[in-house]
């Protein structure tokens, strides 16, 4: 699973924890609800503002959305690096 389809689940099971549709949280955080849509399927890369914009939607700070998401295809590379230096 890519990082952007962990943060998209991410923000789904946030936003269905507090009971928000897409449109709520698209409206709360003032981005468009496609964009939301997206967000959730892995299809968009945010920036920080946006992230931010939906933490604060959240009343979560941003470590707490960011919560559980990793970037395996890092862990890849220290993997490769490691190998190569015993």
């Amino acid at each position: 699973m890519t990082i952007y389809e962990q943060l998209g689940k991410r923000i789904a099971y946030l936003r269905k924890k507090q009971r928000l549709s897409q449109l709520d949280l698209a409206l709360i955080a003032e981005v468009n609800k496609n964009y939301i849509s997206d967000l959730e399927r892995g299809r968009r890369n945010p920036s920080l503002m946006i992230l931010s914009r939906i933490a604060n939607a959240f009343k979560i700070d941003m470590s707490t959305l960011l919560q559980g998401i990793q970037d395996y295809s890092l862990e890849d590379i220290v993997s490769k690096i490691s190998s190569i230096n015993p």
